[in-house]
């Protein structure tokens, strides 16, 4: 990806960082233009929410160091990754007045590898929906059309790339936080191996060893130099992914040999996929046959109401501790005004949980885990749509009073990102399909455990054959 007439905003993180070593354009520069870019185009997108410009423009004239993305702006989510005297809220008003005294690992890695982070994005309140649309902040609006979702949670990073504030952002994933915005924004987007990044210093396990750190992006390349910025254990990790062959990067421009990928046009609870997902998904299958891969029709053999329910029971419970941890940090008593319905309608139900309802959950998701982990055994790959539906209009995915049925629409739109999540597996939205109207569909890879190789070699190759980093949206921002 180069800039097209001084067009930074055509540029990944790879070509910026490229520019700035070899002196033809300064980090100064860099984060000038991706502030009037951000300044551009927010007014309409609410995609950031607390700006670090006067912070930026400071670190950008610092030495830089030797970092693979010296110079290159950034930004990050509002949720997990703090960053030390910067405003932290994770979306809720019971947040509010809370600086962070530390960095977090993922942080200070990005920061080391000379990213320059210039504001942190949107979210849903606790990063528990699947629609940016937070009380606190407001919706964020997709930049393929304004009057859409960019889903996920992470929403405001997903806005904020496809409106080419910035050519990535951080996001993180328990369900599909960093999948879903990026089929929403038409980006490439991968949730790496459980264990593969870190939640230092702060946590060790969330949800189970669900919940993972990485990133949204425009380019495959720029997604597999940031896995090798963040990949790696930190001290006293509870889990450890398996290390890499070589660096992530070397794997971009690599022949991902004969893969065997199995398709599937059903959901796993049996709701119907929208005909522009099936269409998605049979081209797809398509194009990998004709790239030489063996396709064939097959999904992993599982009871899927079994994995969502209990599923869903680990989510209350990890939910019903955030704000228990949050209680506890701040010194705050919880009360319910503090928090929107569907999040204390969720927790509360976590609340009700005893410690060995939590457990038998754990105990029933694994042993659906290893049921659809044979199908691995034959399958190098298993492709779907990320999302059961195209980005859907603003407000269809908010709350309206029973948490139950919200679930089950969620569990609808995006039927089947949480399965790799409780899995543990790599997977992978890639940005291979638009309606008729112009609506990016991302289509879905799940790997095999510790194999982002795999998904990160295949994605070079279908971004080489159908490139999709010139597309631009309805709201985007100008040179």
């Amino acid at each position: 990806m180069t800039a097209t007439d001084g067009d930074f905003g055509m540029m990944d993180a790879t070509a910026m960082a490229a520019l700035v070593r070899e002196g033809q354009v300064s980090a100064a520069e860099l984060v000038d233009d991706a502030i009037r870019r951000c300044e551009q185009v927010n007014p309409v997108l609410n995609a950031v929410i607390i700006d670090m410009f006067d912070r930026a423009r400071e670190a950008a004239r610092q030495p830089l160091g030797d970092g693979p993305l010296a110079g290159v702006p950034f930004l990050m989510k509002d949720f997990v990754a703090e960053i030390e005297g910067v405003p932290f809220t994770e979306g809720s008003a019971f947040l509010e007045g809370y600086i962070p005294r530390q960095d977090s690992e993922t942080y200070r890695r990005y920061r080391d590898a000379g990213l320059i982070t210039i504001g942190k994005t949107n979210l849903p309140e606790l990063a528990i929906g699947v629609t940016t649309e937070p009380r606190l902040f407001g919706k964020t609006r997709n930049p393929w059309d304004p009057e859409r979702s960019t889903g996920g949670s992470s929403g405001g990073s997903g806005a904020a790339v496809a409106a080419r504030v910035v050519p990535a952002a951080h996001g993180n994933d328990v369900a599909g936080s960093i999948r879903i915005p990026a089929s929403c924004c038409g980006l490439f987007g991968l949730k790496p191996t459980r264990g593969r990044t870190s939640l230092a210093p702060l946590y060790g396990d969330l949800f189970s060893g669900m919940f993972v750190e990485h990133a949204l992006t425009r380019s495959v390349r720029d997604s597999a130099v940031l896995l090798d910025i963040s990949t790696g254990p930190a001290i006293g990790e509870p889990y450890s992914a398996p290390a890499p062959v070589r660096p992530f990067v070397e794997e971009v421009g690599a022949r991902p040999g004969r893969l065997r990928i199995g398709f599937s046009c059903e959901t796993p609870l049996g709701d119907p996929l929208d005909p522009e997902c099936e269409r998605a998904i049979r081209e797809t299958a398509a194009l990998c046959e004709s790239l030489g891969h063996d396709v064939l029709e097959a999904a992993p053999d599982f009871e899927a109401m079994e994995l969502w329910q209990k599923f869903t029971t680990i989510l209350s419970g990890g939910v019903a501790w955030a704000l228990a941890d949050w209680e506890r940090r701040l010194g705050r008593t919880l009360d319910e005004q503090s928090f929107e319905p569907f999040v204390w309608a969720f927790s509360e139900r976590g609340r009700a949980l005893s410690a060995a309802d939590y457990l038998l959950a754990i105990q029933d998701v694994q042993v659906q885990v290893r049921a659809l982990s044979r199908f691995f055994e034959t399958h190098d790959m298993w492709l779907t749509t990320t999302l059961g539906q195209p980005p859907l209009p603003l407000g269809t995915l908010t709350y309206e009073g029973d948490p139950f049925e919200l679930r089950r629409r969620m569990a609808k739109f995006s039927p089947y990102t949480y399965i790799s999540n409780a899995s543990g597996q790599p997977a992978m939205s890639v940005p291979l399909h638009w309606t008729e109207n112009d609506l990016p569909v991302g289509l879905h890879f799940v790997g095999r455990f510790g194999e982002e190789a795999a998904l990160l070699r295949l994605a070079a190759q279908l971004e080489e054959v159908r490139p999709w980093a010139d597309r631009s949206p309805q709201v985007c921002s100008t040179p």
